[in-house]
């Protein structure tokens, strides 16, 4: 699937009445997601990894929204011990939780699998679930909820089982 085609999914998801959509092939897996309640974006002043082209591309069409400036604090040294990282693939805004009134997803020594959601990314008005690659133990979490987030930063530490 190229950019092209993901855009035009947004595009059809944000036109439609449809809140979720899932798309799958052989090694891509895509989930779309519509927020049915506004959230202001809050700017951090964090350095960004370089993005594909492509990924570039889809955030250079995403609508700015109101912002208000803030100061990042800084992640935490990684410890000595080996830890999985779990990144987000895209710019947008970090929820520990589904709903703001509903339990986060996971917290600081939460047992996770394969596949299970750990978090939600909202871009361009769609709330992407972000899922884990790994099985084991969530030794850190990185970001705050509601808090923005670059393409690439860390979100979590997993300690793998």
């Amino acid at each position: 699937m190229d950019v092209k085609q993901i855009s035009d999914l947004i595009d059809i998801l944000s036109r439609s009445d449809v809140s979720t959509l899932k798309y799958e092939e052989e090694s891509f897996k895509l989930t779309l997601m519509k927020d049915k309640q506004p959230h202001q974006a809050v700017a951090a002043a964090q350095p960004a990894l370089q993005a594909p082209a492509a990924v570039q591309e889809i955030v250079a069409a995403v609508p700015a929204g109101p912002a208000t400036a803030t100061a990042a604090a800084e992640a935490p040294a990684p410890p000595a011990e080996e830890l999985t990282e779990i990144a987000t693939p895209f710019v947008g805004t970090y929820y520990s939780a589904p709903t703001p009134d509903a339990e986060p997803f996971v917290k600081v020594g939460s047992r996770v699998t394969v596949g299970q959601v750990l978090c939600i990314v909202e871009a361009m008005k769609l709330m992407n679930e972000i899922e884990s690659e790994y099985s084991g133990e969530v030794v850190e979490m990185l970001a705050t909820n509601g808090q923005p987030v670059e393409f690439g930063e860390v979100l979590f530490r997993i300690r793998p089982s």
